[in-house]
């Protein structure tokens, strides 16, 4: 099961969708807390990867989660996890918070 396709989103993309009024997205930052101090996406939680099994009730099958890392790796593999899990409804910020910046959107402090 391992190696199944992650769907993916640039910065584009989830710009649009974080402006759409009832978009039913969240976004999920999984770094560490110290690296999404240093800033993040807009509307995006912090749950760093090392909590996400025991988390995982607190997200919905129903939403479209979009996950966010440095460099779109360690969001790759939570994107994977919650697939195995049996939510299909999960998509990876391309590039990860170096492709938002270079895509020349601003990090956003959380809170």
């Amino acid at each position: 099961m391992f190696g199944m396709n992650v769907k993916e989103i640039d910065a584009n993309e989830l710009t649009k969708w974080v402006n759409e009024p009832d978009h039913g997205l969240r976004v999920i930052d999984v770094r560490q807390m110290t690296e999404i101090a240093q800033g993040t996406v807009p509307k995006a939680e912090a749950l760093p990867l090392h909590t996400l099994p025991a988390k995982m009730h607190d997200l919905s099958k129903e939403e479209k989660l979009v996950m966010v890392c440095h460099s779109g790796a360690r969001s790759a593999q939570a994107c994977m996890f919650l697939q195995q899990q049996g939510f299909s409804n999960v998509y990876n910020l391309r590039g990860g918070m170096l492709g938002w910046v270079q895509s020349g959107y601003p990090a956003y402090r959380l809170g």
